[in-house]
């Protein structure tokens, strides 16, 4: 059993490390930008659909960069086991830092139309292909350079990485916003924290072009022992591909998703959903970062005692029991006034489940003018939880705030101009009745329980810290040398670019097709709990396994 004492890091070590790490960092505050942004990217490359579609429209833009990442994986996994983990990860950096700096530099939506949104999605591809790569190549190099029994305490810095991208992204933005005011920020502003990645991308790839090779890679290369065929090595041989499948749905599926449910849901449940001013909820989702951020050295620390596998499920376990608690307390502490009019005069839509549509135009064209769509969508951009009643057919749908009942009604038979204006007075008289009930229009900072919605932001990224620290060492062990990059990028990048990347989207949508502001948090518990049973009944941790057999 190795001592805490023991796991110190030696100087060419800590160069490794470091080096690694921080080109990780810029990689993942490339990316974050862009979700931590996603309500100001919805209004300057998406203002051509409605409120709702957009922001469904720029959560999808951010998982498009998801999407591509198993197959970045594959890619340059490839190249990681054929060319090298140095030069592999020095050309995703390059990728990712050049991508973001488009971005900064990209005309909106009202300057050039549609092509906004769509070189917008290219870079968001190009940085998912990159970071497809980066991750595995980084977790790779770190874990075949650390000595026996280290394996978790070194990977656990690399696991720093992500959440120090974000928490960096976000100071960036604060620092940017209180700099330039809000007004200025959400008009061109928002554009300096990608312009600023072209600095750090400079810094990251002289501090990287000082390392050599990985020992293991480089023995396997001087012993001729390499795969020539590392994608058919590592999918097409059952025994790999196994392996591979455990290592998605026993281990990387539900890390995924609690990780993105404590770090990025969280941010947008509070912006979106509870009306938090947006800088206090950034500031407020930093200080829990901040707070939480060591205790992924500490499981990563723990995991070379105990094992990988204990530390992670447990994470994924205690994530899908105690969310829906959680994030009602969130709402509570966030935005009182929100929670006690919920609790005191509960929403409902009475209506015709005929009369209601999917709330979701890609084209912009659709006009939602029936009574049920009318009522659904005013909520939904309200942020007011609701139920639905099925209410006999034909009739005109209803809001019903506690006792108080707001008729709603048809527009599909008005002439356009008269529409808007009925639209108008109706949604101005239903805004009185939700406000009268003690409904807000947005969060009041004053209200805000600072300490306790810090409190469970630290627990939730604490869950996070658990599932996240050990990953690395375990999926690194779970593969040979010479098709270690290829085999574990893979399962991580499907389990964190699918399962955790499309949890925002999935879940915003859920939220908006049931009116139940907690509806989303299904994805993430069902999913976690699926890992538990698997990773619990298949998946062997091997912590103690020689990497440079």
């Amino acid at each position: 059993m190795i001592e805490a004492a023991a796991h110190t890091v030696d100087r060419r070590d800590r160069m490794v490390i470091l080096a690694s790490s921080v080109g990780t960092v810029i990689e993942w505050y490339d990316f974050y930008l862009y979700g931590s942004l996603a309500a100001i990217i919805t209004a300057q490359f998406f203002s051509g659909v409605n409120e709702t579609t957009g922001y469904i429209f720029a959560l999808m833009a951010f998982a498009a960069g998801f999407a591509v990442r198993p197959f970045g994986a594959i890619f340059f996994g490839r190249l990681g086991d054929l060319w090298g983990r140095k030069n592999t990860f020095l050309v995703t950096m390059l990728l990712m830092g050049l991508s973001t700096f488009v971005v900064g530099l990209l005309p909106s939506y009202a300057a050039i139309g549609v092509a906004a949104p769509a070189i917008l999605i290219a870079m968001r591809l190009v940085q998912g292909l990159a970071l497809g790569g980066e991750y595995g190549g980084a977790a790779t190099y770190v874990a075949e350079h650390a000595p026996p029994g280290k394996r978790g305490f070194y990977t656990s810095f690399i696991q720093i990485t992500a959440t120090a991208g974000l928490m960096l992204s976000l100071l960036v933005i604060l620092g940017v916003r209180t700099a330039v005011g809000e007004e200025a920020f959400k008009d061109w502003g928002w554009r300096i924290p990608f312009l600023v990645s072209i600095l750090l991308l400079g810094v990251s790839l002289w501090i990287r072009l000082k390392l050599a090779e990985s020992p293991a890679f480089a023995r396997m290369k001087a012993e001729g022992k390499g795969s020539r065929t590392p994608l058919k090595d590592s999918f097409g041989k059952w025994p790999n591909l196994k392996i591979v499948l455990l290592a998605l749905i026993g281990l990387t599926a539900g890390q995924a998703v609690v990780w993105y449910t404590g770090q990025f849901y969280a941010l947008f449940f509070l912006e979106k959903t509870l009306k938090v001013d947006g800088p206090l909820a950034n500031i407020l989702i930093a200080i829990s970062l901040l707070l939480a951020t060591p205790f992924f050295v500490f499981w990563g620390w723990l995991s070379d005692k105990v094992g990988r596998k204990p530390i992670i499920l447990t994470g994924c376990l205690l994530a899908a029991l105690t969310y829906f608690p959680l994030f009602h307390a969130l709402t509570g502490a966030a935005n009182p006034q929100l929670a006690a009019a919920t609790a005191s005069a509960p929403v409902s839509v009475h209506a015709d489940p005929a009369d209601c549509a999917l709330q979701f135009d890609p084209v912009g064209k659709t006009v939602f003018d029936s009574s049920c769509d009318l009522a659904k969508s005013y909520l939904a951009k309200a942020g007011v939880s609701y139920a639905n009643v099925t209410a006999p057919a034909g009739s005109t749908a209803e809001v019903r705030i506690g006792v108080v009942v707001v008729p709603g009604f048809d527009g599909s038979d008005l002439p356009r101009p008269d529409f808007k204006t009925r639209k108008t007075e109706w949604e101005t008289g239903l805004g009185s009745a939700l406000a009268i009930a003690g409904y807000p229009a947005k969060a009041d900072s004053a209200l805000v329980n600072k300490p306790m919605v810090v409190a469970i932001l630290f627990l939730l990224v604490l869950y996070v810290t658990m599932v996240y620290g050990p990953i690395a060492a375990a999926l690194v062990e779970m593969f040979p040398t010479s098709i270690r990059y290829t085999s574990m990028s893979l399962p991580y990048h499907i389990g964190n670019g699918w399962f955790g990347g499309f949890l925002p989207t999935a879940a915003f949508a859920m939220v908006a097709a049931t009116g139940n502001i907690y509806y989303g948090l299904w994805y993430p518990v069902v999913v976690a709990l699926v890992t538990v049973v698997v990773g619990f009944l298949f998946v062997r941790d091997r912590k103690d396994v020689d990497l440079h057999a």
